[in-house]
């Protein structure tokens, strides 16, 4: 339960951060809230001989409101975001989806963007952000660049930041008024991570029928897995328990799920189709309140 030896950097600017990175590579890994790297780092399966404190950086920490989107900085403490009247009044599917993470404690320590750039498929961040069409800005040597979240996950802890890059920043779109949410899941016991988890978002037409329809899946696969194939058989549909029963097992399809020690891949699926279902009922009814 001890990590393996590694020199400390506390750096008090973001230069000097993205100096550091520049200087060693993949031997350096950032720190910021340490609840998934130093576990890690005690049981050695991670060994960094450098590691690089975020936690004097209060730039990277805020949460603000602009035209039309939340930008959350790398380093806002989960339970911030959680308890944000700002995140609560424009995206609630996020403070839905951040009760889930642990416990108080862990999103106490815990970050936004240490979460979502730790791409466990299994976490909840990173599916909302999949859910809400997010933006990671993320700076490096060569400036800023802006990646979709959908572009941002490309295998089980594994993202597009390159050694010397640095997600900054995570842009939420505000959806449009009238938009439903619901973040359900299934875990062995509260606070631990889903087995399957699922994210919706649904919004209403003028005439009752789905307009825009975002479903993604967490656990189900190597990393967080919107199901397109269910969207697309929603738009345009009657907000009906038969057409999300269906959107269900069209979900469970699109899922990839494997098997270990918690579930298998089957109960996996089983339970992605009903979760898909409960999600988009909970999401239908909060849009009819909030049109």
């Amino acid at each position: 339960m001890k990590p393996a030896a590694f020199t400390y950097f506390a750096p008090r600017g973001l230069d000097e951060v993205l100096s550091l990175l520049g200087q060693y590579g993949p031997e350096a890994k950032p720190l910021a809230g340490g609840q998934s790297l130093v576990p890690l780092m005690n049981f050695r399966l991670a060994k960094p001989r450098y590691l690089i404190d975020l936690n004097r950086i209060p730039e990277l920490a805020y949460i603000r409101r602009e035209d039309g989107v939340l930008a959350v900085g790398a380093m806002a403490r989960q339970f911030e975001a959680e308890r944000s009247d700002a995140v609560k009044a424009t995206v609630p599917l996020l403070v839905e989806a951040l009760k889930l993470v642990g416990h108080p404690t862990i999103r106490h320590r815990g970050t936004v963007g240490g979460s979502i750039a730790h791409a466990d498929p299994a976490a909840e961040l990173p599916a909302a952000a999949l859910a809400l069409g997010a933006e990671l800005v993320i700076r490096g040597p060569r400036g800023n660049r802006t990646v979709p979240a959908e572009d941002f996950f490309v295998g089980p802890f594994t993202t597009v930041l390159a050694p010397d890059e640095l997600l900054t920043e995570v842009r939420f779109p505000v959806p449009s008024p009238g938009t439903g949410y619901a973040f359900v899941e299934v875990s062995r016991r509260h606070g631990d991570f889903a087995i399957v988890g699922v994210a919706a978002l649904v919004g209403l037409g003028p005439d009752g029928t789905i307009e825009r329809v975002s479903v993604v899946l967490c656990g189900a696969g190597p990393t967080p897995i919107r199901a397109r194939q269910a969207e697309a058989a929603l738009r345009g549909a009657a907000p009906t328990e038969e057409r999300f029963r269906e959107a269900g097992e069209l979900a469970a399809r699109e899922a990839q799920p494997a098997s270990d020690i918690h579930a298998s891949a089957d109960y996996r699926r089983r339970v992605a189709a009903v979760l898909v279902r409960r999600a988009l009922l909970t999401a239908t009814e909060r849009a009819r309140e909030r049109r």
